[in-house]
């Protein structure tokens, strides 16, 4: 069964946030400003957790060259940086694709990204800022943040 993969950015930081959306935010292991996960959002529980964090994070469906890319970039291993992993993107991001988790591979669940080039709206919804729904364009954002 092939999964619909969506990557999910955490945007605004941790300030006035209530607890409940904190909680939120936790679960799914956005914990930090510009924290990623992916996530499958055929998933009822994980569809309503991600509706009602929508104001705080940008997401959407990530395609295969984005994915390769992230992985490469900011994979992690969960032994941390005692072993020097190297790692094969393509066929990690297939297992993905395939409905595997980051934890089963032996990577950290989320990524760290870097706030992105040239800037973004982030008090603003999608298409006019980033927050919500970003659909295709979040792999747009993703490149930027790398």
């Amino acid at each position: 069964m092939k999964k619909n993969l969506t990557a999910i950015i955490r945007i605004s930081g941790m300030v006035k946030v209530s607890k409940d959306i904190a909680g939120t935010l936790d679960r799914l292991g956005l914990k930090r400003k510009y924290s990623c996960v992916l996530v499958d959002l055929n998933e009822k529980p994980i569809k309503g957790m991600v509706d009602k964090i929508k104001y705080y994070v940008a997401y959407g469906e990530i395609n295969r060259k984005t994915l390769i890319n992230l992985l490469k970039e900011r994979a992690k291993s969960i032994e941390g940086d005692k072993k020097p992993v190297k790692i094969d993107a393509e066929k990690i991001a297939d297992d993905l694709i395939k409905g595997k988790k980051l934890k089963d591979l032996g990577f950290k669940s989320f990524f760290r990204l870097h706030p992105p080039r040239k800037g973004i709206k982030s008090k603003l919804q999608y298409p006019k800022g980033v927050l919500g729904n970003n659909k295709k364009d979040i792999n747009k954002l993703i490149e930027r943040m790398l």
